[in-house]
């Protein structure tokens, strides 16, 4: 089994290794990369794997951005720090996740279970992962699954007026008012956006077009926008997004 490992810190990249051999010392690992952009690079200049072990965080943004890039037709066994609670939204779309730190039992129930899939098994997988990339400009991110307690809720993206991150967690604000906590970072979530009515403001802010009730040119060339409902900080876009946010308000 050749297999392809998508990990930015050395430490785990390594222990995976190592687990690997000790399970399958037939296991080829073809080779380490750390970021998304490695990885397009990679998949488009090499034959493919037969599997893929993929970290969720990697240093240029989320693995899920990927899928915004380019036709993935490898089966990818996810690998991450989240709790399996924060993980619910994605499991349909690989063929395992691990938890860090991997344990040797769930890494062989992983390759276990990618041995005994047959051919149709894989194709129905292959199509599920098609859904995760836009076919083209129109086929945008339309709601995004929210834990809720023990459930899904979808929330659609026509009721967001803007979605909120710091380095711990995201917040989506709705038009009712309401606020909904969400596992995903800024940018897992924007790249699936419709660059027509969403705008990534800031580091903090992805903010919905048709929820700008004004701006205000601040007095070091940024600018504030307000919304219609109370946000946890002012929401600024910086001086060098300035021309591209206002360009943006009035070329749709």
């Amino acid at each position: 089994m050749r297999v392809l490992i998508i990990e930015d810190e050395t430490a785990a990249s390594e222990n995976l290794i190592a687990m690997l051999q000790e399970i399958d010392s037939e296991i080829e690992v073809l080779q380490v990369l750390e970021s998304v952009q490695q990885t397009v690079r990679w998949l488009s200049s090499h034959p493919a794997p037969d599997l893929i072990f993929m970290d969720i965080h990697l240093s240029d943004g989320s693995a899920f951005t990927l899928f915004q890039e380019m036709e993935v037709t490898v089966p990818i066994v996810f690998t991450t720090a989240y709790d399996q609670y924060a993980l619910d939204a994605f499991t349909v779309n690989s063929v395992d996740y691990l938890l860090k730190p991997i344990k040797t039992s769930e890494l062989t129930r992983a390759l276990d279970k990618f041995k005994r899939w047959t051919q149709s098994d894989v194709m129905d997988y292959l199509q599920r992962m098609m859904k995760m990339r836009p076919a083209g400009s129109g086929n945008y991110t339309t709601s995004l699954l929210v834990p809720v307690k023990d459930k899904l809720v979808p929330v659609s993206m026509d009721d967001v007026v803007c979605i909120y991150s710091t380095d711990r967690k995201t917040q989506i604000y709705l038009k009712s008012g309401q606020m909904m906590l969400y596992s995903r970072s800024l940018d897992s979530i924007a790249g699936g956006l419709d660059p027509s009515k969403f705008f990534r403001a800031n580091k903090q802010y992805i903010v919905a077009r048709d929820c700008v009730k004004e701006i205000v040119v601040w007095f070091d060339s940024r600018l504030l926008v307000s919304m219609p409902i109370e946000l946890p900080e002012p929401l600024f876009v910086s001086k060098n997004k300035a021309a591209e946010f206002k360009n943006w308000m009035t070329s749709h």
